[in-house]
């Protein structure tokens, strides 16, 4: 079922308002419109599509797709499927995991790889082709790679993939481990490598989110338990597997700081990170948004639950994007109006914006949620995102079966480079809406050969003279695309 609503949170952005303006701090004023595009069927719904939705990428095609952890019944079982949705809420289901021999879902959702075809992991790893094409590969470890993949996998500038597992490994506590693209892998780090007199694991337990590659090219991200208190650490690690615990959460009673991240971190225009834990903070322990430098200093922007123990600003964060007008998006899996979960906005000094809550019917965040990419920005300006639950037949099924959603906020179209970093001369593709006809494309002003693919794909050439910027592309109606990140040239 579609419906549209138009979500002005006007108790919630007036008390926000209030409390904020007393502060000296603005709000970030946009029209919104939330959209629930699509409702899960589960195993035996219409459709039988599966329940709970790990995420979504955008494709090359500029399809949405993802995989769910459950549901979907082509084997007689419900182990999962994998489905591409578009951004109208058409959807198709491409597989489902039982046919492939898998023996249950995918918590960890895809990745999109320069290669045009998607990667994730599902006890073993697996590549899924625009088409639904599907391939596994063997266990390639000759150590303990981990178990239990929770996080989508980000490709790092080398090429290779680079993931998290929540289990496994030389101690039992998770790893970070690397993927070729022919399905070679390779474990980098065990968790609970560090451990103090007390059995503690100082570098932290069972990482819950994906990496992110800074500007400096190591990989950051955090475990949401375990260090000295338990309460989670912020690492990086190099490519070749050269790892450092730069932060702990809760070393000051009562966890001001927070504690229990479960979203991946974000690096901002300044180059600083920015970040949510899921618990903690100065309010009633509802988590927080901070801001951290690449050494590990950290500053607490914001305490969820701020307002009062109701929590109509939401808490429980379990999600964070940074979005083309330079401010962060996430979701909350309670709180909110209905105590259904938020979707926020935060400006980089911390001001908050509920833009939406939800009710059950339009989705259920649920703060138990495994995170992949659950909010993302596609190029046409507009947020997609999944809930883990509810969906058309909550009020039947409580626990059915989640939801893909959008949300415009009236922000431009833009373009994306996959990769994000190359030499000159290097092969990028350009992903973006309405690309037939393009007169121009420009690294940091410097014209680049290219042709047009597909009204959704272009593929240029880094050209010589460029230098690290934006790219731009001009349409054939003479709009100018930007690209929402630079791109980087070593």
């Amino acid at each position: 079922m579609k419906h549209v609503r138009q979500q002005k949170a006007i108790r919630i952005v007036a008390t926000l308002a209030l409390t904020l303006a007393l502060a000296g701090i603005a709000i970030p004023a946009q029209a919104q419109t939330f959209t629930s595009l699509h409702s899960f069927g589960g195993g035996g719904g219409t459709p039988p599509d599966g329940s709970y939705p790990t995420g979504l990428v955008q494709g090359t095609n500029g399809y949405l797709y993802g995989t769910t952890a459950f549901g979907g019944n082509q084997c007689g079982n419900y182990y999962g499927t994998v489905f591409k949705i578009s951004t109208t809420g058409t959807e198709t289901i491409l597989d489902n995991f039982c046919t492939e021999g898998l023996t249950y879902g995918s918590w960890a959702a895809l990745a999109l790889a320069t290669n045009g075809d998607f990667y994730g992991a599902n006890g073993v790893p697996y590549k899924v082709a625009p088409s639904g094409a599907f391939t596994t590969y063997p266990d390639s470890c000759t150590v303990d790679c981990g178990a239990a993949p929770n996080a989508t996998m980000v490709q790092a500038s080398n090429g290779d993939l680079y993931g998290t597992m929540q289990g496994g490994g030389a101690y039992g506590q998770g790893t970070i481990f690397k993927l070729t693209l022919a399905g070679v892998q390779t474990t980098l780090h065990s968790f609970c490598e560090t451990q103090n007199a007390e059995g503690d694991c100082l570098d932290g337990v069972g990482p819950f989110t994906a990496l992110v590659q800074g500007t400096n090219g190591d990989l950051y991200g955090a475990t949401q338990s375990g260090g000295a208190t338990q309460s989670g650490t912020i690492f990086k690690i190099t490519l070749a597997g050269d790892f450092t615990t730069i932060y702990t959460f809760c070393l000051t009673s009562g966890c001001p700081d927070g504690e229990y991240p479960k979203a991946a971190l974000v690096q901002g225009a300044g180059g600083n990170f920015y970040g949510v834990t899921s618990s903690g903070g100065t309010a009633y322990g509802g988590g927080t948004f901070f801001t951290m430098t690449p050494s590990g200093a950290l500053t607490t922007l914001y305490s969820f639950c701020l307002l009062n123990d109701d929590c109509v600003d939401g808490n429980h964060p379990l999600a964070l994007m940074l979005a083309t007008d330079g401010n962060f998006f996430g979701l909350t899996g309670n709180g909110g109006a209905s105590d259904y979960g938020t979707i926020f906005q935060f400006t980089p000094s911390g001001s908050l914006t509920t833009e939406h809550s939800f009710d059950g019917t339009d989705g259920y965040v649920n703060n138990t949620s495994y995170n992949g990419p659950m909010l993302i920005q596609d190029t046409n300006g507009t947020f997609y995102g999944v809930t883990e639950q509810g969906g058309a037949n909550y009020l039947n099924c409580p626990t059915c079966n989640g939801t893909v959603f959008s949300l415009s906020m009236g922000l431009r179209p833009f373009v994306k480079t996959l990769p994000t970093s190359g030499k000159v001369g290097s092969a990028v593709k350009i992903l973006g809406n309405k690309l037939t006809g393009a007169t121009s494309v420009t690294f940091n002003g410097v014209a680049a050969t290219f042709t047009v693919a597909a009204s959704t794909e272009i593929t240029a050439t880094v050209p010589t003279g460029a230098t690290t910027g934006v790219v731009k592309v001009v349409t054939s109606t003479g709009t100018t695309l930007t690209s929402h990140l630079v791109y980087t040239i070593p």
